[in-house]
């Protein structure tokens, strides 16, 4: 049984995704076209709402069943596999998951595919930085079971840049978590979103405000 363990979504959390999608979508433009860029995303979005999160493989699979005839495509899964994500981390994100590391327990918990989201985490250091600590779900706001089968903990700190998710570990674990909202990426600066869910326990406009903070801002002492 752990005092407290605090877990880190991943992407527009720690990763920037926002920017390696914009990256993608230049890429495709650049050497496919507009017209193959526009229907990735098309074949992208119709998986996410399928499967509940983000496949980028299984689109491109589609997409490439839609054009096999186009060598060409085979080099898209080559660029996102060798794709510099720990260059797009946030900034002074590491030093904020050292800074929680001094306190307890860290572990990743994310969703996404079981190919691609890893890759991510491994190529942009976070998997080293977690010491193997990592768990990706389909949805991870409904696999909290296991969170506590594999990572007991009298209190629980979730940070997190989409409202929903906190608010449903907020209706899960009550007092025994402390929510923290990233305030980053478009999720968490949509329009009108912080209106339509409880207010989190603790806001950060930036990760790495993280590494400046105290123990005791985060309850469960």
């Amino acid at each position: 049984m752990h005092d407290l363990v605090t877990l880190f979504d991943v992407d527009n959390t720690l990763l920037d995704n926002d920017r390696i999608q914009h990256d993608l979508s230049a890429h495709l433009e650049e050497h496919y076209g507009e017209k193959a860029r526009d229907r990735f995303w098309a074949l992208f979005e119709e998986q996410r709402a399928q499967l509940g999160y983000a496949d980028y493989l299984g689109a491109l699979q589609r997409y490439r069943v839609e054009d096999l005839h186009d060598p060409r495509v085979l080099r898209i899964a080559n660029w996102l596999a060798d794709y510099p994500f720990a260059a797009r981390l946030f900034p002074n994100a590491m030093e904020a998951v050292r800074h929680a590391q001094r306190w307890g327990t860290t572990v990743i918990l994310s969703d996404g595919d079981a190919a691609f989201q890893p890759r991510k985490v491994e190529r942009s250091g976070l998997w080293r930085t977690f010491g193997d600590n990592v768990l990706i779900f389909v949805h991870k706001e409904e696999s909290l079971d296991d969170v506590e089968r594999l990572f007991p903990a009298r209190h629980y700190v979730m940070i997190d840049d989409k409202l929903w998710i906190l608010q449903a570990m907020k209706d899960y674990w009550g007092d025994r978590v402390t929510t923290v909202f990233a305030r980053q990426g478009h999720y968490a600066l949509e329009p009108g979103v912080e209106a339509k869910y409880r207010k989190p326990d603790l806001t950060l406009d930036r990760i790495g405000d993280l590494a400046g903070m105290e123990r005791e801002a985060f309850g469960g002492a």
